[in-house]
């Protein structure tokens, strides 16, 4: 499968790992990119961050007009009548990305899926899924996508991948209940998130990418990661 288009940036030289990061509804791989300096990451780290456009499709909630987005949504209550379609199509896409990753010596394990609200559910999704262990899932202002069919279909590489929730308490656009039945899925699968809430709507603050920073290097100096 020919890889979307993409932004790619890299932190130092010879990176250690890859972030891939899935932008939200309507935006772009632009959308992330400034928060790569925000992460203030040390040197002795250098990560390589991919940022993919998601395909340009019509959206069915914003009056079929067409944007790039991870998958179709047909209804307010967004949990509803998922675009299974789209939301595997996308998984496949990100696959994509992981095998060229693989190919570039980044193994599964040096790999962190990451993603904003739709970009967010399809890093969920794609990521327990995986049938390699990866580094971990950060999953921000985002849901639990198919749901019903993640018990036949996770990988047990996965089980216990380390996995990053964070929400906004006012968010108007995913209802923080989506995102704390999320939370409680995977709880209930033994892969209990770490879990952050802030008092913004649907989007991202400075206390958040403090936290993102800390959990990333976190992940990355791990000594499984490192052995």
């Amino acid at each position: 499968m020919p890889l979307l288009e993409h932004i790619e940036l890299a932190t130092g030289a010879d990176p250690v790992g890859t972030v891939l990061w899935m932008h939200g509804l309507g935006a772009d791989g632009w959308d992330f990119v400034p928060i790569v300096r925000e992460l203030d990451l040390p040197e002795d780290l250098p990560l390589r961050f991919l940022f993919p456009h998601a395909p340009v499709r019509p959206v069915t909630i914003n009056d079929g007009h067409a944007m790039r987005a991870w998958y179709d949504i047909a209804m307010a209550d967004i949990g509803r009548l998922p675009d299974e379609a789209g939301i595997r199509e996308s998984a496949a896409q990100v696959e994509a990305f992981l095998a060229r990753e693989k190919s570039r010596g980044i193994p599964a394990s040096r790999i962190v899926l990451a993603g904003f609200s739709q970009g967010g559910a399809i890093a969920l999704h794609t990521g327990l899924r995986h049938t390699e262990a990866l580094a971990g899932i950060l999953a921000l202002s985002t849901y639990l996508p198919l749901a019903e069919s993640l018990a036949r279909e996770a990988a047990d590489a996965n089980e216990r991948v380390p996995v990053f929730m964070a929400h906004g308490t006012q968010d108007p656009v995913v209802p923080p209940a989506l995102a704390e039945s999320a939370r409680a899925v995977l709880a209930g699968r033994g892969n209990a998130p770490e879990w952050h809430t802030y008092p913004m709507p649907h989007s991202v603050c400075a206390e958040e990418v403090a936290e993102l920073s800390r959990w990333l290097q976190a992940r990355y100096r791990s000594p499984i990661l490192l052995a």
